[in-house]
């Protein structure tokens, strides 16, 4: 797994550019964003059924092996785990990027890791930056096909955008 490099280039807009899967990792949600170069390929933002904790994970593998089969990434973009005081829900998280990372490994894709700070840097310019100013730039940043989108989905979308601005 790499990590985020301190600089930060201008998104690159070739049309040969790198395909990644990005995932903002989640228990209850999981936002998913797929990009080429600067172009949203595609996203969304995936529920596993509420029920057992394996049940769940068994859910979150499979949804990204299926994603990783269909988009054959480059690469997978993971946000890592932002600790709170809620310990139960950081676990559940963790546990969750398992199951991404297990599934990632077995196709033999490259994982990336980003802290949430590192992707706010990448796409607005403050580490500090708010959920709204996050959606505003990923907005300004690339075009975005009309669709309700849950802040989730979006920050997967931002994390696609700062890995794109640091791989290439």
């Amino acid at each position: 797994m790499h990590a985020l490099n301190t600089k930060y280039r201008i998104l690159n807009t070739r049309k040969n550019s790198r395909r990644v899967l990005a995932i903002d990792p989640g228990y209850d949600r999981m936002g998913i964003a797929v990009m080429e170069g600067a172009t949203l390929v595609f996203s969304e933002c995936f529920s596993p059924k509420k029920g057992v904790l394996a049940e769940r994970l068994g859910e979150i593998f499979k949804k990204t092996a299926e994603l990783v089969a269909k988009h054959t990434p480059d690469a997978l973009a993971l946000e890592t785990i932002f600790f709170s005081k809620n310990q139960k829900t950081a676990i559940a998280v963790a546990e969750a990027r398992g199951a991404i990372i297990a599934a990632a490994a077995i196709a033999r894709v490259p994982i990336y890791e980003y802290s949430p700070q590192a992707v706010k840097i990448a796409v607005t310019g403050l580490g500090n930056a708010g959920k709204d100013a996050v959606i505003r730039m990923v907005e300004k940043l690339i075009a975005l096909p009309t669709k309700k989108r849950l802040d989730d989905e979006y920050d997967a979308i931002a994390l696609a955008i700062a890995h794109q601005a640091v791989v290439h």
